[in-house]
């Protein structure tokens, strides 16, 4: 099979063949253009060489289309309309996209750390809007791969290769039961191989939560007795005294510092975790973006050291990440 040949075709050529149409001379088309008349005579005598016809009728007071010429102006004018069109739509979506950033977060961060990201980075610049899509931290990640978003928050301990990342904050989990479950009056901490075995009430599959637990916990942990998709229906399940759960601290910071809910202590297993911020790998974090991600660290506080995970468990309290660079 014969390949036809497709010259690449100069669009600017096409736009003076059409002002030559439209003025009755290349020189006011280049004049037109802003371009000289050598410019603008080369760039037509290259379209007719690429497409093998005459175009123009050069003549002492102007040029004249051919027959030739007509038709292909008629042509060029479908082909110039059509790219003002490009242009003028894309600059429009450029300047919608550059007024509104869409970011995501997984629900512990959405519930606790990004209401004040949001309230000091709108006070800080008040002409962009944001719009967050909470989910679980892998729907983020499934988000960022969509390009559904630009800037995601997860609590997972590990972040996949195509996405990079840098930590935001430190969190840690703990084993929460209500005041009157047995838990509450144990004496002694509850050991890995305990917690492996426990029955628990869970957050879904794919919740950085759960995520932490098991890589913390191992291979031998039991499946959860219950598994909901909120925060806030754990702790509800958890209040009724049935089921023990791990959940964030963040997210029963509340309820422990009131009695609803009481900690157990843990041994031989550490709960923290780094909340990180990620993107795709190969992009460039545009200007509203950046300022976002600058604006969390900036409420997140100091740093936590990269093995702080690795580390034995700390105070209660949530320890902050890195100041921006």
């Amino acid at each position: 099979m014969s390949t036809i040949h497709r010259p690449s075709l100069d669009l600017e050529a096409l736009r003076v063949l059409t002002l030559v149409a439209d003025l009755g001379s290349i020189s006011a088309a280049a004049r037109a253009e802003q371009i000289s008349q050598p410019s603008a005579s080369k760039r037509i005598q290259v379209l007719e060489r690429q497409l093998g016809l005459e175009l123009l009728d050069r003549r002492t007071r102007g040029a004249v289309l051919t027959d030739h010429g007509r038709l292909v102006t008629g042509w060029c004018r479908a082909v110039v309309d059509a790219a003002d069109a490009l242009v003028t739509g894309s600059g429009a979506l450029s300047a919608r996209a550059a007024e509104q950033l869409n970011i995501g977060a997984s629900q512990t961060i959405a519930e606790y750390l990004a209401p004040s990201w949001l309230g000091e980075f709108r006070r800080r610049d008040a002409t962009l809007s944001v719009h967050l899509r909470v989910a679980n931290s892998q729907g983020v990640i499934a988000a960022l791969r969509a390009r559904e978003i630009e800037l995601g928050f997860i609590e997972t301990p590990t972040v996949p290769a195509d996405l990079l990342s840098r930590p935001v904050a430190t969190d840690r989990l703990v084993l929460v039961v209500s005041p009157d479950h047995p838990l509450a009056r144990r004496r002694t901490p509850v050991s890995r191989e305990e917690l492996a075995g426990m029955p628990l009430a869970s957050r879904e599959d794919g919740s950085g939560t759960r995520d932490t637990l098991r890589l913390a916990v191992g291979a031998a942990m039991t499946d959860p007795v219950v598994e909901l998709d909120s925060n806030a229906a754990v702790k509800v399940l958890v209040s009724s005294g049935s089921y023990p759960a791990v959940l964030s601290e963040l997210a029963v910071a509340n309820e422990l510092r009131d009695g609803r809910l009481v900690e157990v202590p843990l041994s031989d297993v550490d709960l923290r975790r780094s909340l990180n911020a990620v993107w795709r790998r190969g992009t460039r974090l545009r200007a509203g973006a950046g300022r976002f991600l600058l604006t969390a660290r900036a409420v997140a506080g100091p740093a936590p050291s990269r093995t702080a995970r690795r580390t034995a468990p700390g105070p209660a309290e949530v320890r902050r990440g890195p100041a921006p660079r």
